[in-house]
């Protein structure tokens, strides 16, 4: 029997035309972050942000950016059988459902769609959900995954233990897989679950545990918060990078694969010292990734922006080994190997 071979067929983004700078996340914290310090160590020159028009609702960034994947590919929206949506919860609508949105927004009237989460883990997730669904299902053909981003809404600037997450924009992406499209092929993925972290960090404010009252109303606009910020940190410190090597490793395994073959690293952004020891580490140089630091960390996205602007500079070009790495609060750490071309 004949191997199922999964390809890419392209990408698509939208990105808001709002933008927050270095200077203004400075003056945001009231001065305990400089401009400088915002640009050396958080890595963020300036990041995009949302603004209060229909089209930067979150649902609908996912459909714009869906439209642009069609428009780069040429693909027909009747060819698409699943939806997966990356979209966020924090949407224009409670308990809607994004996928759904988007089918009926692009025309993809013959596709069914659910709704996927896992933080800013989601594209990786689901680029391995959709791939397991095209070599199970002999009626899937083609899958697309997107969505849209902008928990940066939820930040409270003045909340110290918040820094981690300054960096956090908006944006919408699409990426779409066929089956045996026998170029741009997904190989091998790994993730890996720490539920220990699972409520360290998120909205404090809003749920079945702390509902939004009169009293807290304003306060719940900037809940995103760490809840349990000692534990969640020194966890992270003892385990997030090897997790993130572990997920590497394993994934080129699964691909027949070294970290020798990686020619370019799509990675989400963090801190500009951990983004750099991991270049190092894996022996590449700073031509051989970007740096979203023009961007800042549009969550589950940035797989999607990192290929996308990759592909247009020629970073990525026919024979280039891409590694997709990404994390999410939860906790969850994801990578997976693209061969190009």
């Amino acid at each position: 029997m004949e191997k199922v071979l999964v390809g890419i067929v392209g990408t698509g983004i939208y990105i808001p035309e709002g933008r927050m700078t270095a200077r203004q996340i400075s003056k945001a914290t009231k001065g305990v972050w400089s401009e400088q310090a915002v640009i050396d160590k958080l890595g963020i020159r300036e990041k995009t942000v949302p603004s209060n028009k229909v089209s930067d609702g979150t649902q609908e960034m996912g459909a714009l950016a869906a439209l642009d994947a069609l428009k780069n590919t040429g693909l027909n929206p009747l060819d698409i059988d699943v939806i997966l949506s990356i979209t966020e919860e924090w949407k224009e609508y409670p308990l809607t459902t994004s996928a759904l949105y988007i089918q009926d927004r692009i025309g993809a009237t013959n596709a069914w769609g659910i709704d996927v989460q896992n933080r800013c883990c989601t594209t990786v997730s689901a680029m391995k959900m959709a791939k397991d669904m095209l070599i199970a299902d002999d009626e899937i053909h083609v899958v697309m995954v997107v969505g849209g981003y902008r928990n940066g809404d939820f930040v409270d600037y003045e909340d110290k233990d918040m820094s981690m997450m300054f960096n956090l924009g908006a944006g919408g992406g699409a990426i779409i897989l066929k089956k045996n499209y026998r170029k741009n092929l997904l190989l091998g993925s790994h993730i890996i679950g720490d539920g220990s972290l699972s409520r360290t960090a998120g909205v404090a404010i809003g749920g079945i545990c702390n509902p939004i009252t009169h009293d807290n109303l304003e306060e719940a606009k900037k809940s995103l918060r760490l809840i349990d910020p000692v534990k969640m940190k020194d966890r992270l410190n003892e385990v997030s990078m090897p997790n993130w090597f572990k997920c590497i490793d394993e994934s080129l395994r699964k691909s027949n694969l070294t970290r020798k073959d990686i020619t370019f690293l799509d990675i989400l952004h963090i801190k500009r010292s951990g983004h750099d020891y991991m270049i190092e580490t894996l022996d590449l140089t700073p031509k051989q990734t970007i740096y979203l630091e023009d961007y800042g960390h549009i969550g589950q996205i940035d797989q999607i922006l990192s290929l996308h602007l990759a592909l247009k500079s020629g970073q990525v070009k026919d024979g280039s080994v891409v590694c997709m790495l990404a994390a999410g609060i939860g906790y969850v750490w994801a990578a997976n190997i693209i061969r190009w071309g």
